[in-house]
């Protein structure tokens, strides 16, 4: 059994992994920032925890941590402007890398995308430049630290039932669906053999578990 703490809790990746782990017998807590949405949490089997990631400090964000295993981010700004876009898909993830490592959390797994890297190409006049920009730099940071880190880069995210069925190497244009994206998150967090990797993957035809094991 593992205590793991899922940062954007209300997400529609974070819904679905919430679920897997709970049946697997792992404890989770589910960060949210919205009370509001505290029962449909609760009703994945996790526990809703009401916490506003952006406005947190590092040494809030440790406490908030403490005692838990692994640290999944699946939060995200979810478009709007570009100021809060680099504070939450930058910033506060940073400052969450920071405050795992205070806390002794030493698990982090990011929920990145397909294509985040520092010469990602997007124009800065382009809406997306910021969430490209904040996506790749955390990515970076995280790689600098001392955590056990995974990064998943998921391609474009559809709403399509999960399969169970994804491709690591070489997955086309690397439609995912978010089923299959926690069903991902879940089975790094099982697998040791995935720290240190940034793992992209699609929707293909072998089994989640086979594929993260593949280097």
């Amino acid at each position: 059994m593992a205590r793991v703490l899922i940062i954007g809790g209300h997400g529609k990746v974070a819904l679905r992994l919430a679920p897997i782990l709970v049946e697997r017998g792992d404890e989770v807590t589910s960060v949210i920032r919205n009370p509001d949405h505290a029962d449909e949490v609760a009703a994945t089997g996790a526990t809703a925890v009401v916490a506003d990631i952006e406005g947190l400090d590092v040494d809030r964000l440790a406490a908030l941590f403490a005692g838990s295993d692994a640290i999944v981010w699946s939060a995200g700004a979810g478009g709007g402007s570009p100021e809060r876009t680099y504070a939450v898909d930058l910033d506060a993830a940073v400052r969450s890398m920071d405050a795992a490592e205070k806390a002794g959390v030493a698990r982090y797994v990011m929920v990145s995308y397909l294509g985040a890297s520092l010469d990602h190409g997007v124009p800065e006049d382009d809406s997306f430049f910021a969430y490209a920009e904040s996506k790749a730099r955390a990515d970076e940071y995280l790689r600098g630290t001392d955590l056990d880190w995974t990064i998943l880069g998921p391609g474009p995210l559809t709403l399509d039932e999960p399969t169970g069925l994804i491709e690591t190497a070489a997955p086309g244009d690397g439609r995912v669906s978010r089923g299959n994206v926690a069903g991902v998150a879940a089975a790094v967090l099982a697998d040791d053999s995935t720290i240190g990797r940034t793992i992209v993957f699609g929707d293909g035809a072998t089994p989640i578990a086979d594929a993260v094991a593949q280097r």
